[in-house]
């Protein structure tokens, strides 16, 4: 696993709407928050079949880590398949600038399906799982036409996989490597009280204290979080990338942008600063966070998590990571980080969307500051 190439991805924010402060926390609200965590880790073969889609439709970007079983399943694709693929690749990735993998096991995920025989059930009649994701905080009516744009070829593509035995080659040859990492890694998680970490830095209590971790083989280079508190991770990981995984994870949306128009406003001042919008509007789109807002969530997700990795002894250096990780794309992340550690941010005095807001209103991180702030960073030797 080359960590250059690995990083994170969501679709849309997700869960029960947390609450919110407007100002400093009330000082007994310490004790609304959960004390544990609750881990549930657990293959899933739906999850690792929409996964494996990205290999199928023969895009380099995703080959690299699968050679070997797109050299064994290429072959088999037929002319109608091999169209298929190449539809779900142009409206999801191509037109919609989406991640495949991250768009399907979202909606899949507000599903109860098993197999393939379900998962062609679900096509026939989505209303289920679109009545699932109208729960969420992940349903959105320009999303819900593009599922029903492609489940045409999704059906195709499923049913080649059916014809094929993939799922009789899923058992024997993918699964017994899922269950080994379960076992290598499940004895180390109850050390790692994440739940209790991520609500201390955000300031508000997440759904839940359980944690649902999902161990794929097809879900390289991403981390995905879908429909609850649970997220997908590879088995090709080491044990350090999977707890990142889990920190980062939970954190996604680490405020409610659609109901704080005072956040949306202040963030969006933030367009004025020429060197992030550089990055928000000139990298790669197959790293994802091809959106103003989406990126600067997941800036916000990543400088907020490697606080916390760094408590648990499971982070990246921060210079390092931030130069190589998805092309060094992540300014802001940089700027927010070396700011929270200015003012040594730790959650117990104010949120941290009221602490964003007024870093960026007294002009701690205001627009035309970022490139400053990130020179100023990488001028310093690491600690």
């Amino acid at each position: 696993m080359k960590l250059v190439c690995q990083f994170l991805v969501v679709v849309m924010f997700t869960g029960a709407v947390p609450c919110y402060g407007n100002s400093v926390k009330k000082q007994n609200s310490r004790t609304k928050l959960h004390s544990t965590t609750d881990w549930r880790i657990q293959p899933s073969f739906t999850l690792d079949t929409v996964c494996s889609l990205n290999v199928l439709t023969g895009d380099p970007f995703y080959v690299r880590y699968y050679k070997d079983e797109y050299a064994r399943f290429e072959p088999q694709l037929t002319p109608d398949v091999r169209a298929a693929l190449a539809n779900l690749k142009r409206k999801i990735k191509d037109e919609n600038k989406n991640i495949i993998s991250a768009f399907l096991a979202l909606y899949f995920s507000a599903t109860d399906d098993r197999n393939l025989s379900d998962m062609l059930d679900t096509l026939k009649n989505s209303e289920k799982m679109r009545k699932n994701l109208k729960k969420t905080n992940f349903y959105s009516e320009s999303g819900w036409q593009l599922y029903e744009s492609v489940k045409g070829d999704l059906r195709t593509v499923l049913l080649f996989l059916k014809t094929s035995q993939f799922e009789n080659y899923w058992k024997q040859n993918i699964l017994p490597k899922v269950e080994r990492k379960i076992a290598d890694i499940r004895k180390d998680l109850p050390n790692y009280n994440v739940v209790t970490e991520v609500e201390r830095l955000l300031g508000f209590r997440l759904p839940s204290d359980k944690l649902t971790v999902y161990i794929l083989n097809y879900s390289q280079p991403h981390g995905i979080r879908v429909t609850g508190l649970r997220f997908l991770t590879d088995a090709a990981y080491p044990f350090k990338i999977v707890m990142r995984n889990a920190v980062h994870e939970p954190m996604h949306p680490p405020y409610n942008l659609a109901r704080d128009r005072e956040l949306k406003e202040t963030l969006d001042s933030l367009r004025a600063d020429a060197f992030l919008m550089d990055k928000v509007n000139n990298h790669n789109p197959a790293f994802g966070y091809n959106s103003f807002e989406g990126f600067i969530e997941e800036d916000c997700v990543q400088a907020l998590e490697q606080v916390i990795n760094e408590k648990f002894k499971v982070e990246v250096e921060a210079r390092k990571r931030w130069k190589e990780n998805d092309a060094g794309m992540h300014v802001f992340a940089v700027a927010l980080y070396s700011v929270m550690k200015e003012q040594k941010f730790d959650g117990e005095r104010e949120t941290f969307r009221d602490f964003l807001i007024r870093m960026i209103h007294t002009g701690k991180l205001k627009a035309g500051s970022i490139q400053a702030i990130y020179d100023t960073f990488y001028s310093q030797r690491a600690s």
